[in-house]
């Protein structure tokens, strides 16, 4: 079956699941989106998990893919240190799964934020005044200065948490510098790693999520076809107030078909 579309872009906590649980007729759907050929990739702004780590996720909840079908702002940033900054040094405010993954990659770690080439600042639970004084002294010193993605808020069993946003713009705000680039949705490399890891062209490709200011913009910028999910952090007082308009807004995941 020919759905006019070859690729989709995923977004997972709030289109895929929520917290611990996967949303009712999600899986269902993606199997459909598979039947009309359309080739799934999964794009998370939360930078802590790998490519596996999602993979592995993913199948306990039912649907299956494999690490070069999963991308997050944690392998976007790592893939672009590896690439712009490979022989430099770089001081991480983050969670360990972060600073795993840059470690992996090859990416040299320093403890010193003053000696830092790069300042990468993060999600962690553990943000306190010794982190903003390093990012301070590591900008001051004349480190390069990146966030991972600009999600001030996200979903917790609490409710809503501060961010890797809320952090990077603490440390931002501090020094009285913007990062020279945030690097997960909705930014140029995101948008780059998502067609290069689909193969397709932006018009081949829709994006469902349920950010209007990462997902849906991010498909925006790039062309793609764009579609809202009501199951996550959007509400209709913000979809009224916003200037970023999805092409389509569906209630959930699950009402994919209604796209085509």
């Amino acid at each position: 079956m020919n759905s006019g579309y070859s690729g989709a872009v995923l977004d997972l906590d709030g289109t895929v699941y929520r917290g611990d649980e996967v949303l009712a007729g999600v899986p269902d759907a993606i199997e459909r989106l598979r039947e009309r050929g359309i080739e799934i990739l999964f794009f998370s702004n939360n930078p802590i998990k790998s490519r596996t780590a999602y993979t592995e996720r993913l199948g306990r909840l039912g649907i299956e893919t494999d690490p070069e079908h999963v991308l997050s702002a944690g392998s976007v940033t790592t893939e672009y240190l590896t690439a712009e900054h490979p022989d430099e040094s770089v001081f991480v405010i983050g969670a360990d799964g972060l600073k795993d993954q840059f470690s992996e990659a090859g990416v040299e770690l320093v403890d010193d934020a003053t000696t830092a080439d790069v300042l990468v600042v993060s999600w962690t639970k553990s943000f306190s005044y010794g982190d903003l004084l390093a990012g301070y002294r590591a900008i001051e010193a004349g480190a390069t200065f990146y966030g991972t993605d600009p999600d001030r808020l996200i979903p917790a069993a609490e409710g809503m948490v501060p961010g890797s946003g809320s952090i990077v713009n603490a440390v931002g705000g501090t020094a009285e510098r913007e990062p020279k680039k945030v690097l997960g949705k909705p930014s140029p490399e995101a948008q780059q790693a998502a067609l290069e890891a689909l193969e397709l062209s932006p018009e081949q490709c829709f994006v469902v999520g349920d950010r209007l200011n990462t997902d849906i913009e991010l498909g925006r910028r790039a062309g793609m076809t764009t579609v809202l999910v009501k199951t996550g952090i959007t509400t209709d007082a913000d979809l009224e107030q916003s200037e970023i308009k999805p092409d389509h807004i569906l209630d959930s995941l699950a009402d994919i078909d209604d796209i085509f």
